[in-house]
C-alpha cells in the first residue's frame, strides 16, 4: 500500500469497535462492584481498538479526559464498551468510547460511563506518524467530530496554563 492510499481519508464506520467484558470476583471491590481502575482498563483498550483501526498503525494513549462513573457495576453483569474515532488532528485522534451494562437476568441495559481518548499514531520506532482524515457519515458522527474540536481547544488551553505555572 501506498503512502497516498495509507493516508485516504476513512469512515468513522471503519473505525468502530464493539467489546464485551463480563464482571468476574476479581474485577470487583469486596463489595462485589467493579473496580474503577478495571473499567479505566477496559475504556483505554477499547478506544485503542478503535485507533488501530482508524490509523492502521500503532497508538498510544495521550490523555483521557474526566470520567464519571453514574452507576454500579457488579460482578455477573456484562460490560459493553462501544468505540470509534470521533475526529483526526495530523498525528492524533479523539476516541469516544461509552460504556453500558447489562443485567442479562432481568434484561436490563443502562449507561455507566462516557470517556474521550486522544491517542498519538505511532511506528514501530515510537515516531510520530500522520493518521488519515475521518469522514463522518451521519449527524451524531458530525456532533461528536464538532465537539472534538472544541475539547481539543479546551486542552490546549489547559496545557497552557499548566505550563505558566
Amino acid at each position: 500500500m501506498t503512502n497516498d492510499e495509507q493516508l485516504m481519508p476513512r469512515s468513522v464506520r471503519d473505525s468502530q469497535s464493539e467489546t464485551a467484558e463480563i464482571v468476574l470476583p476479581n474485577d470487583a471491590n469486596p463489595l462485589g462492584a467493579l473496580l474503577g481502575g478495571r473499567l479505566m482498563h477496559w475504556i483505554d483498550m477499547a478506544g485503542a481498538m478503535a485507533a488501530h483501526r482508524h490509523s492502521r498503525s500503532y497508538a498510544v494513549t495521550a490523555s483521557i479526559d474526566h470520567l464519571d462513573f453514574l452507576v454500579p457495576v457488579h460482578v455477573g453483569d456484562l460490560v459493553i464498551l462501544r468505540s470509534s474515532v470521533n475526529r483526526v488532528f495530523h498525528t492524533s485522534m479523539e476516541v469516544g468510547v461509552k460504556v453500558w451494562v447489562e443485567n442479562y437476568l432481568h434484561d436490563d441495559c443502562q449507561h455507566v460511563s462516557s470517556a474521550y481518548l486522544t491517542f498519538v499514531a505511532v511506528d514501530g520506532g515510537g515516531r510520530r506518524v500522520q493518521v488519515p482524515a475521518v469522514v463522518p457519515e451521519s449527524e451524531e458522527q458530525q456532533r461528536r467530530y464538532d465537539d472534538a474540536g472544541r475539547r481539543r481547544e479546551i486542552r490546549r488551553e489547559n496545557a497552557e496554563r499548566r505550563n505558566a505555572r
